[in-house]
């Protein structure tokens, strides 16, 4: 026992056969010891930091020639055990880098090394199925419109890929490392209408079909509805104005969400001969597509909506129209496959509360390692 904690002097039993550092091949006898002992920090004893501490030996391996030893307490080229790295990585998943580090009276850039070793191993022995469902979408990283992209596999529902940036490159890269071969198997791809992901998705995989999410389309729709809201309050004056201000959330909520009170209030609005009424006639209307099992007559009925909208005199609702007209195929696709990012929405959350817990991440990098390490549900190589 020292001022530092506790101490284990450790020294090879017997003739103990050795083991290559590198590729962990059983070697007869050694060339030597290292000069130096070497050190590796435990799980603490109590409220004592427990050391091991250690003099390698020098190996002579048939493969890798001259190597220091493996060491069965601790990975290659850690200063740690695989014991505490194990609790660190275990701990990680919960709490910020910070608070783990604190726990285990750590430095911050040890538990960061830990936890990337941890990941980096774990992409590798994460055993991939052939996938078949492939879902993209975004999420912010910090304000000013920086996002990461998501890859999702939405048959079996897990984290595939993080790419920083929403751009075609991210896209790209994506599919660099899945390879042509894995590429060959996907069947369909859900997305929102984001031009560079739908350029990117073509050029790599134009075989697979080409889905158009339903959530991000809904909320393409509400923020037209909301849109002829804002431009009436701008426009109006007195009364009229005090009436319209305010109810936001009433005109692009579902009817059963609604409350009592939004209930009444709505119902008294609606009895106006306004813009909005006539947007969010439009708006519940167009939830019918979403009941139709036959692409046939949902074509039909997105075609007799289209003429609505397109004669509402509004010109977001005229936007909007247009924009469905341009991704036609893509949005009927879904009424034979109705597959969504709903799963991705949720690991959107999930993302979000990990960099909260870390009060954000400055270095890009260390946040995709965090989003990996708390959602991809890797192997532990420990």
């Amino acid at each position: 026992e020292t001022e530092g904690g506790l101490e284990v002097l450790v020294e090879r039993l017997g003739r103990r056969h050795l083991r290559c550092g590198k590729c962990g091949m059983e070697v007869k006898g050694s060339r030597g010891r290292l000069p130096r002992e070497r050190r590796w920090r435990d799980l603490s004893v109590r409220d004592k930091v427990l050391w091991i501490i250690y003099r390698p030996y020098r190996v002579a391996c048939p493969r890798c020639g001259i190597r220091v030893e493996r060491v069965p307490w601790a990975p290659r080229f850690s200063r740690v055990t695989t014991a505490l790295a194990k609790a660190v990585a275990l701990l990680a998943k919960k709490l910020s880098w910070k608070e783990v580090a604190e726990h285990f009276q750590l430095n911050l850039k040890t538990v960061a090394k830990i936890i990337r070793w941890v990941v980096s191993e774990g992409l590798k022995l994460r055993q991939l199925q052939p996938l078949h469902i492939l879902g993209i979408d975004e999420v912010s990283r910090k304000k000013g419109h920086t996002y990461f992209t998501l890859f999702y596999d939405l048959e079996r529902g897990g984290l595939l890929w993080v790419s920083e940036g929403r751009t075609e490159g991210a896209v790209d890269l994506f599919f660099a490392w899945l390879g042509k071969r894995r590429t060959r198997t996907i069947q369909a791809i859900c997305l929102d209408m984001w031009a560079p992901y739908l350029a990117s998705v073509k050029r790599h995989a134009p075989h697979a079909l080409t889905v158009f999410d339903r959530f991000h389309l809904v909320r393409h729709l509400n923020d037209a509805v909301d849109k002829v809201r804002r431009e009436m309050v701008q426009r109006l004056q007195g009364e009229e104005k005090s009436a319209i201000k305010g109810t936001r959330y009433l005109w692009v909520k579902n009817p059963w969400n609604l409350t009592e009170t939004e209930r009444l209030t709505l119902s008294t609005l609606l009895t106006i001969n306004m813009p909005i009424v006539r947007a969010y006639m439009l708006k519940e209307a167009f939830q019918k597509f979403w009941d139709y099992f036959s692409t046939g007559w949902a074509e039909k009925w997105l075609r007799q909506w289209f003429w609505w909208a397109t004669h509402s005199r509004l010109k977001p609702l005229r936007d909007f129209a247009h924009l469905l007209r341009r991704h036609e195929a893509g949005i009927l696709a879904w009424i034979k496959l109705r597959i969504s990012n709903g799963a991705l929405e949720g690991m959107n959350h999930k993302i979000k509360l990990v960099s909260r817990r870390a009060y954000g991440f400055r270095d890009p990098y260390n946040f995709v390692i965090a989003i990996f390490h708390g959602c991809a549900d890797l192997p532990m190589p420990l």
